[in-house]
């Protein structure tokens, strides 16, 4: 595999960074893989879905940042289940978790949303889990848009289970506003779901025009990162990201 670029901060001011994104089906499996495939893939920042949601969600929560040296930024039932993690090279300006309108008979779904320093850069980050019905997903895609233009940032950050492939009408709206990731600078493997046996792309980080994509995909191969902790930790597969952001 060719190595994804190692964090760090350019001469000029702007910061190359690792995003996460993985759907941890609320830490129901096995949690020690589960750190252990966050800690190799070495991330800045950690954009989670179905994060744990009930009895005593947040010591879940904060034993798998503990676990995997970072920190909880926000959203976990806060937010319906996506959240944000950070290491400390984040610096963070603020951060608000949204509820979206909720359909009857469905799932309440949200976005934990921030706005971090790293190095010089200033980055809008957004973790979402969107419906698994249609229309509203693709009112839901709308939301996010919405919402990135309304963090008043020049650069963000989106990523999580979009629950759609890239050929579905959600995924396209938001490929069309935003770079797919994998598809501006693929590396690693493809297909996220299901983690034993995928076949299909239903996880994606997504970014602003002015950042720049170095490397995407799913870290099979990455060192440290073993088939067996990938189908023990959960049901999906992680996506993790190099980019390059501007500074600001």
């Amino acid at each position: 595999m060719t190595p994804l670029p190692n964090s760090r901060t350019e001469p000029d001011g702007s910061a190359v960074i690792r995003v996460l994104t993985y759907n941890i089906r609320s830490m129901r499996d096995d949690t020690d893989a589960l750190a252990r495939v966050v800690s190799a893939c070495a991330p800045d920042l950690v954009l989670i879905q179905e994060a744990p949601l009930f009895f005593r969600w947040r010591k879940k929560l904060a034993r798998l940042a503990a676990a995997t040296d970072l920190v909880i930024l926000t959203g976990g039932g806060t937010a319906a289940g996506p959240a944000i993690l950070c290491n400390l090279r984040a610096t963070v300006e603020r951060a608000e978790d949204v509820l979206l309108p909720l359909t009857p008979g469905r799932h309440r779904r949200g976005f934990a949303t921030a706005v971090v320093r790293i190095a010089g850069a200033r980055l809008g980050v957004l973790s979402c889990h969107l419906s698994l019905e249609g229309k509203e997903r693709h009112e839901q895609g709308g939301m996010l848009l919405d919402r990135l233009t309304g963090m008043g940032v020049e650069h963000a950050v989106a990523g999580g289970d979009i629950n759609e492939r890239p050929d579905g009408r959600t995924f396209g709206r938001l490929a069309a506003a935003l770079q797919d990731c994998r598809t501006a600078a693929p590396w690693g493997a493809e297909h996220t779901f299901p983690a034993t046996g995928p076949d299909r792309r239903i996880d994606a980080i997504f970014a602003t025009k002015g950042v720049e994509a170095l490397g995407c995909g799913v870290p099979l191969g990455l060192p440290g990162v073993t088939e067996t902790d990938l189908g023990a930790a959960t049901d999906h597969l992680p996506v993790l990201a190099a980019l390059r952001v501007p500074a600001t």
